[in-house]
């Protein structure tokens, strides 16, 4: 190995033990906080750790938001800037008892430009800035076991992203990937309306990313997230997580399938048949956003339909 080789070898180690320092840090508060708090359901928004709790049958739950991130990375363009995704959309409804189909996109995304370096592929960018589509996400969630006095509820998440970005704009890869999670989920403490005073929610499972720019390549990267909600009262839950990707291969991630992840907290707020929902956003990695914040509302239907059996 040349000179140059071995000290890049050195650089990206160092670079892998300092994100892995930022995940055990952030676990261990998101561990703290759960135990600090004594011991709620209504997970999602403003968290990405999926719950195992599935949407009435027949009935439809709509989020949407808007998120505000600093410092934004999109390594495959070589662009830096400040990221707005406004209509941020999910979608969700049961299908059966322990069944629930899920798609997930955001409507617009505008970065505005603080840096740019060499890309390998041809770009389409004019000016300072850039937006584009967000990518949709399809996805199937099924409950396998309730949670008992001792035990969790264990369940299933699995699904693809849609290739529907345009890669010349900056912003997106334009690649299908698909994952696959088992979602684990325990309430602790009181029980108020018939939830758990504090909800814990882990996820754990892979997902196949295409190589933007090699032929017949992927990148299987693991995925995690540890969340906690903590339900103040009947109107008011405290939430945070740790959720992101973590790169498996030993000498760096091909480019556009680098590993990132975030730490958030935030709060939940049920008023006039609605939860309202607001969280500060942290990056845990080098190609994560430096700092963001997000705002959004989330509306559950009355049964419109009977699910076929």
């Amino acid at each position: 190995m040349s000179k140059v080789g071995a000290i890049t070898e050195i650089y990206n180690l160092k670079d892998a033990w300092h994100n892995s320092r930022r995940v055990l840090r952030s676990l261990t508060i998101i561990v703290f906080l759960t135990i600090a708090a004594g011991i709620c359901a209504g997970q999602q928004r403003p968290l990405m750790t999926d719950d195992i709790d599935i949407t009435p049958s027949g009935a439809f739950e709509v989020s949407a938001g808007v998120d505000f991130l600093q410092n934004a990375k999109f390594p495959l363009s070589g662009i830096k800037g400040d990221q707005t995704r406004v209509g941020v959309l999910r979608l969700r409804t049961g299908l059966a008892a322990n069944v629930e189909i899920q798609v997930e996109g955001s409507l617009y995304e505008f970065v505005a430009i603080n840096s740019r370096s060499t890309s390998p592929i041809p770009l389409n960018i004019n000016g300072n800035s850039t937006s584009d589509f967000g990518d949709i996400t399809l996805s199937t969630k099924i409950k396998l076991v309730n949670a008992t006095k001792h035990m969790p509820a264990f369940g299933l998440k699995f699904g693809f992203q849609l290739p529907n970005t345009d890669q010349a704009k900056g912003v997106g890869t334009n690649q299908l990937n698909v994952f696959g999670k088992v979602i684990v989920q325990k309430g602790f403490g009181s029980v108020l309306d018939r939830v758990s005073r504090f909800n814990l929610v882990g996820n754990l499972g892979m997902t196949i990313m295409t190589d933007p720019l090699e032929r017949f390549s992927q990148n299987d990267l693991l995925l995690y997230g540890l969340s906690g909600t903590y339900r103040v009262n009947r109107r008011i839950n405290i939430v945070g997580e740790v959720n992101g990707r973590q790169n498996t291969r030993a000498h760096g991630a091909p480019i556009g399938t680098e590993s990132i992840g975030q730490f958030r907290i935030g709060t939940q707020i049920r008023a006039s048949g609605l939860r309202f929902d607001t969280a500060a956003v942290f990056g845990l990695t080098r190609n994560s956003p430096r700092t963001g914040v997000t705002f959004g509302v989330t509306y559950l239907s009355p049964p419109i339909f009977k699910p076929a059996k």
